[in-house]
């Protein structure tokens, strides 16, 4: 065995033992089965010409392939890899033995662990729209064994084999909406990983068919790259100051001129006097209000900023990458970065404009309303397009090209 070699497999057992831990900080536990199939695959036959440290850093996603400044193809990171892998499985009784697989999205390793997963009884299709990218992966997968991995080069929008139903389905590129084809594909009581945006936030949801419609087993926090083909959707992004913007990607209509020199009004800060501990689901509370402010305000919008806008003070948002903001009548909110006490924390709210008071206090009673429900976590339903409203379950409805989208929150 060569110095490489021996190289490898421990940076593979010290990377598998890393998600172990993260997984156990979050509170979740790894199945045993997607430590074992991590632990088998080489993750640097599908990283070539990466150094083996890069390649097996646990919160690292290995871009393969750029359109200009846009990543379009890469090797996801493992810990979001080994996350949505464990939604897959706990979605079935007994796991994923003998399982029916397609992947939407390729790049070889996911595929090479679901076919570890699936065993000697169950298949793995994976399919891609950039014929560069199945390419390669069907040459990786070969190097690593795995080439009874079937490599399709189409439009996942599209149906793959018509005549054939898939026991889960698997999307590792970031979906705007579920197309008919994904549905129309799924056995009945199959299930769906899919990273779906929901306003303009992405979490990675595992859903079972029960019908015509798909109901949410659980769901992570994850971000992906975009789909392409019939299925993208451009987000749209309006500059607030420099630096520092708002992600619309519910198609609202919000223009450059209307949010101009918001935020050089004066600010105003309330926190909601709570005392939360590190491990809270802040994603969850984020859509929670999503949910609550679309309801009341004239826009529920995303806040996005540079690095230099945070530091100079320009905004302090809980997340730069993407934090729950509203526009309502002149006046700017958003979430604020957490206020520490030790080792607990209190969530707040910072608002612009003629009404920043009363806005940020809205806000900050919508996160008291979640601590004192216990802090809910979100459900999720996907109906057909053509669903009557007087057919839609209990919820918050956003509607897609081809779907109708129902968030609801569990009972605590």
């Amino acid at each position: 065995m060569s110095v490489d070699m021996v190289t490898s497999d421990g940076l593979r057992a010290a990377m598998v033992d890393g998600l172990v831990a993260d997984h156990a900080a979050k509170g979740l536990t790894m199945r045993p089965e997607v430590e074992a199939a991590l632990r088998a695959v080489p993750r640097e036959l599908y990283t070539p010409g990466v150094p083996l440290e890069e390649a097996y850093r646990g919160d690292n996603a290995v871009i393969t392939k750029r359109r200009g400044a846009e990543t379009v193809s890469s090797v996801s990171a493992p810990w979001l890899i080994a996350e949505m892998l464990g939604q897959a499985a706990d979605a079935f009784d007994g796991g994923l033995q003998g399982r029916h697989v397609l992947e939407v999205g390729s790049g070889g390793y996911n595929a090479s662990l679901l076919r570890e997963l699936v065993g000697p009884s169950g298949s793995v299709t994976t399919v891609d729209i950039d014929p560069d990218v199945t390419e390669r992966a069907v040459a990786c997968l070969a190097a690593a064994g795995y080439g009874d991995v079937t490599v399709v080069c189409a439009d996942a929008e599209q149906l793959i084999e018509p005549r054939r139903r898939f026991d889960l389905i698997i999307v590792t590129a970031g979906a705007w909406d579920v197309p008919e084809s994904w549905i129309a594909q799924l056995a009945e009581d199959g299930v769906l990983v899919v990273p779906l945006r929901t306003f303009g936030m992405t979490r990675s949801w595992a859903l079972r068919r029960v019908g015509d419609r798909l109901v949410s087993h659980s769901q992570r926090l994850c971000g992906f790259v975009a789909m392409q083909g019939a299925g993208a959707h451009e987000m749209r992004y309006v500059d607030i100051a420099d630096g520092v913007h708002l992600r619309l990607d519910e198609d609202q209509p919000v223009s450059a001129e209307s949010v101009a020199g918001l935020l050089s009004q004066p600010r105003e800060q309330v926190w909601a006097g709570v005392s939360l501990p590190p491990r809270t689901v802040l994603a969850d509370l984020d859509l929670w209000l999503a949910v609550r402010l679309s309801a009341e305000v004239d826009q529920f919008v995303v806040l996005s900023a540079q690095q230099e806008a945070v530091d100079a003070g320009v905004v302090t948002p809980a997340w730069r990458f993407g934090t729950p903001a509203a526009l309502h009548e002149g006046t700017f909110s958003y979430r604020s970065a957490l206020a520490w006490t030790g080792d607990r924390f209190d969530v707040g709210a910072c608002a612009h404009g003629p009404d920043a008071a009363v806005a940020a206090e809205r806000m900050v009673a919508h996160m008291r309303d979640w601590v004192d429900g216990g802090e809910p976590s979100p459900a999720l339903q996907v109906l057909p397009a053509a669903t009557p409203d007087g057919d839609l379950p209990a919820g918050t409805v956003l509607d897609k090209r081809h779907s109708r989208v129902v968030l609801t929150f569990n009972p605590a």
